[in-house]
């Protein structure tokens, strides 16, 4: 027999309803930060390919590049490897074993993302 309720109510749980840890957030966001390294290097890799071409390429690749626009990309691109790789630290702890409590999992959450800033913000005065 057919449900005559089935109208008034969600066939399944949508993101509206729940909301999703602290950690399924980081695991998104690395999978967003991986994609965007290839942005970030591929544009990178004009520059330098630009710069051995021809004067005039690279005098446009570097306005772009130096401009306030190319900075952006590049800064978000030095945050993202850097919470790349305080996330790829971390699940190379999980690999072992250690660190796979909830307390440590959400502690570990705070470390990725201060890390990435700390360490992102500590290369941009070294540079």
């Amino acid at each position: 027999m057919a449900d005559v309720n089935r109208g008034n109510r969600p066939l399944s749980p949508h993101l509206q309803v729940y909301r999703l840890p602290l950690v399924s957030h980081i695991s998104i966001l690395t999978r967003i930060t991986g994609v965007g390294l290839i942005v970030g290097l591929t544009l990178i890799v004009w520059w330098f390919v630009a710069g051995a071409y021809s004067p005039d390429y690279f005098a446009s690749a570097d306005t772009l590049m130096s401009s306030w626009f190319g900075s952006l990309i590049l800064i978000a691109s030095l945050w993202a490897l850097w919470f790349h790789f305080c996330n790829g630290v971390r699940h190379f702890f999980f690999d072992f074993g250690k660190g796979m409590e909830l307390e440590s999992v959400a502690r570990s959450n705070y470390f990725v993302i201060g890390g990435s800033v700390v360490l992102t913000i500590l290369t941009l005065l070294l540079v």
